[in-house]
């Protein structure tokens, strides 16, 4: 983690994500209305994660917990900001969920289940204004998307450091050696 340049990974994950200051804002604006909702979301999500027999196993023993740690993320993709620091928290969620071995794929899956509510309350607290449910759905699509990207990331970071390991011990070349070629071949 301590490679990492977060304004950078930032500014990369916004422009790919389309997490514009607007949609940024969007999301703040619709807090108060959709914070209110974000337990059922949580508790929703978790019944759909324990009837999945496949992501049950990660969870037994834990739910409560994870809950009230998911509870506190989804209310911070409603009250911002999305900075340097957001960053560096959602960077250290995907490493939680690499040391404990999560599948990938389980954080692109879970993300969906969340959409799927999000979107569903999003049209709710939207009264019937298609517009607005759209533009709000787009700024969650984004804050979602944004968080995704971050939490990946470090999958990719472990996946490079366990090759970088393996090779390391195939070879029997120092770290420090390799270091050295390395900042020596640096263009």
């Amino acid at each position: 983690m301590d490679n990492v340049d977060f304004d950078e990974l930032m500014d990369h994950a916004k422009r790919f994500s389309g997490l514009t200051p607007e949609r940024e804002s969007l999301l703040v604006a619709s807090g108060d209305t959709v914070r209110p909702r974000l337990q059922e979301v949580t508790d929703n999500f978790y019944a759909m994660l324990l009837s999945i027999p496949k992501t049950a196993v990660h969870l037994e023993g834990r739910v409560e917990s994870l809950k009230a740690t998911h509870l506190q993320w989804l209310t911070s993709l409603f009250t911002g900001p999305y900075d340097v620091e957001y960053t560096a928290a959602m960077y250290a969620v995907g490493d939680a969920h690499v040391r404990v071995k999560l599948p990938v794929e389980f954080m692109a899956g879970g993300m969906c289940l969340i959409q799927n509510e999000l979107a569903r309350i999003a049209g709710e607290v939207s009264g019937g204004d298609v517009d607005k449910t759209v533009s709000l759905v787009s700024a969650i699509n984004s804050v979602l998307g944004f968080s995704l990207m971050v939490m990946q990331e470090s999958y990719q970071s472990s996946s490079l450091a366990e090759e970088l390991d393996r090779f390391l011990a195939i070879t029997g070349m120092s770290r420090v050696l390799f270091n050295n070629l390395a900042d020596a071949y640096q263009i």
